[in-house]
């Protein structure tokens, strides 16, 4: 009666281990006649990779060329992109295009000639928008001490760099021994901004 006892559980844990071995995918490897050191073994009933009855994770059966399967990712495992090239080669980078505002364009005014005791001037000035940035007077006398007077005149106000263009009025300071001609060059130069608007 023990004998019987004893032939029934070893006849049952026989049948265990034949079921454990047959079901595990190692066996299949072997069987579906992959080389031996490909094949995956599972571990013996008493090995301690099954300790507590914990098999490990199954491989993935292969397929009939021999070769395991890629793996795939599961529903909920991030994607990595794909492997870029490193070959140092980059493309080239669109060309910047700055459009500046445009630069406002140059126009000239002339005020009225204006008379006076020496001769006869009129102002003309040059704006960019409406900036002032060169001034001259026109017909102002050339010769003897008026033309002197002229000269002084035309230093001290007209050019890019003048009185004019860093005050951009006619509220000018009196140049020295030329009362008469300071004051009718303000008075052209007046008109003249007025005209410019």
């Amino acid at each position: 009666m023990r004998r019987a006892i004893l032939a029934i559980t070893g006849l049952a844990a026989s049948t265990s281990a034949l079921v454990v071995l047959k079901g595990s995918p190692g066996a299949s490897q072997v069987a579906q006649g992959l080389p031996a050191d490909q094949a995956s073994v599972a571990p013996a009933a008493g090995d301690p990779g099954t300790a507590g009855g914990v098999r490990p994770a199954p491989r993935p059966a292969a397929s009939a060329s021999g070769r395991a399967p890629a793996a795939r990712p599961t529903s909920g495992a991030p994607r990595t992109p794909a492997a870029r090239s490193t070959t140092g080669t980059r493309a080239p980078a669109a060309p910047r295009t700055t459009t500046a505002a445009p630069k406002p364009a140059l126009r000239t005014v002339s005020g009225p000639t204006v008379n006076y005791e020496y001769g006869s001037l009129s102002v003309q000035i040059t704006l960019s928008g409406s900036r002032i940035v060169n001034v001259t007077g026109i017909g102002l006398p050339q010769s003897g001490q008026s033309g002197q007077r002229s000269d002084d005149v035309q230093r001290t106000y007209s050019g890019t760099s003048g009185e004019v263009v860093q005050k951009q009025s006619a509220d000018l300071n009196t140049v020295s021994d030329a009362t008469a001609t300071s004051n009718a060059y303000q008075q052209s130069l007046q008109a003249a901004i007025d005209r410019a608007g």
